[in-house]
């Protein structure tokens, strides 16, 4: 869910912000005090030189995260937004095909105000409308021709769905034999290696083209590296300088995504592991507690954050987590929303991290029924 004007209220903010347990630390309302001292403490030599227009510390983090990924190049912009914007466009160029096949819940679609459409002149077709990735033979038998397949991974808002491994493969295979290219909307790609069973490097290495977040699972404040082969890693430049992304200074973004892959990139898959017992232990809380209704999504989460659907309204469902997070000290859920599901129900997003290695299966069950008492 995006940040709308349904937003959380200062005062549910402050209630997650000083819960002494939570699944993930929120992080909304962090002082600038708070933002500085993690940059101070990220590890890298402070007395190199600060960077200019992309050299120093914005190279080496290009330099690492092709390592990781196992392309030839990467580099950094200052949004996803920007970054896919420019794939997509530059692979249009090359392809001769201006038609983009993605997913109508992609980010693309949902979030950039048809900005493919409007600033890049591109066209979008969907393989599938449902809540989940396409098939193969979807991929292969859509109608139109297409020049590029988009696949986001995990698909965030139909539960942060991944493909199977063969699945992923077969639909790659897909693409190619309709002549197209495949680029992989990884922003959070980093934590897919549990659900594949693979190294990074051999995922990315089944598209095109990859983009990457900083923000979204490594924590950092913000940026993204598209990644590929050398000339079209040094075409989407020439292009960012042309979208007004060529910035001055990015020292910060850059120090606190060197962070994430140093700190927070290891501990995802037990991040992934832990968020499968905590869906597993909300599931028989919901059940202890007779409540009608309910849904985890998926049943048994891809990645390390996975949705959660309730037969009540949205505003309730909230208020009921921000009183347990000032009465008790604990923040199980944040925000719900009404937004993409059945009139009265409710979905929220449950992520887990470095907080959330602390929590037992039956401290997840108790905080179930302390916060359905509050509903």
């Amino acid at each position: 869910m995006a940040d709308t004007a349904d937003a959380p209220t200062e005062r549910a903010v402050a209630a997650w912000r000083a819960a002494s347990r939570t699944l993930t630390p929120s992080r909304r309302g962090q002082t600038l005090r708070e933002l500085l001292a993690e940059l101070a403490d990220a590890p890298y030599d402070m007395d190199a030189p600060g960077d200019l227009y992309g050299d120093g510390i914005v190279a080496e983090l290009e330099r690492r995260v092709a390592g990781l990924l196992g392309t030839e190049d990467a580099a950094f912009f200052p949004t996803g937004t920007m970054a896919q914007q420019i794939a997509l466009r530059c692979w249009a160029g090359r392809t001769g095909n201006p038609v983009v096949a993605v997913h109508p819940m992609g980010h693309p679609e949902r979030w950039e105000g048809g900005a493919l459409s409007t600033v890049s002149g591109l066209r979008t077709v969907h393989p599938v409308r449902e809540p989940r990735q396409p098939t193969p033979e979807e991929v292969r038998d859509h109608p139109e021709p297409f020049g590029t397949l988009m696949l986001e991974l995990p698909l965030r808002e139909a539960g942060f769905l991944l493909p199977s491994w063969e699945e992923l493969t077969e639909l790659v295979d897909a693409a190619r034999e309709r002549d197209a290219v495949v680029h992989f909307d990884g922003a959070r790609l980093w934590e897919s290696t549990v659900h594949f069973g693979r190294p990074l490097a051999e995922i990315a290495g089944l598209a095109d083209s990859v983009y990457v977040s900083f923000y979204k699972s490594l924590g950092g404040l913000s940026g993204a590296c598209l990644a590929g082969d050398r000339g079209f890693v040094e075409e989407t430049r020439v292009w960012r300088h042309r979208y007004g992304g060529q910035v001055f200074r990015q020292f910060p973004q850059a120090l606190s995504a060197l962070a994430g892959l140093e700190r927070e990139l290891p501990r995802l898959p037990a991040y992934v592991e832990q968020a499968r017992m905590v869906a597993r232990a909300l599931r028989e809380g919901f059940e202890a507690a007779g409540v009608p209704w309910f849904r985890i999504n998926p049943e048994v989460p891809h990645t390390h954050q996975f949705q959660v659907w309730l037969p009540y309204g949205p505003e309730r469902l909230t208020e009921a987590g921000t009183l347990q997070a000032e009465e008790e000290g604990t923040a199980l859920f944040g925000r719900w929303s009404a937004e993409g599901v059945a009139p009265g129900l409710a979905m929220t997003e449950v992520t887990v991290t470095q907080p959330g290695l602390a929590w037992t299966a039956e401290e997840v069950r108790a905080a179930v029924g302390g916060f359905l008492g509050r509903v």
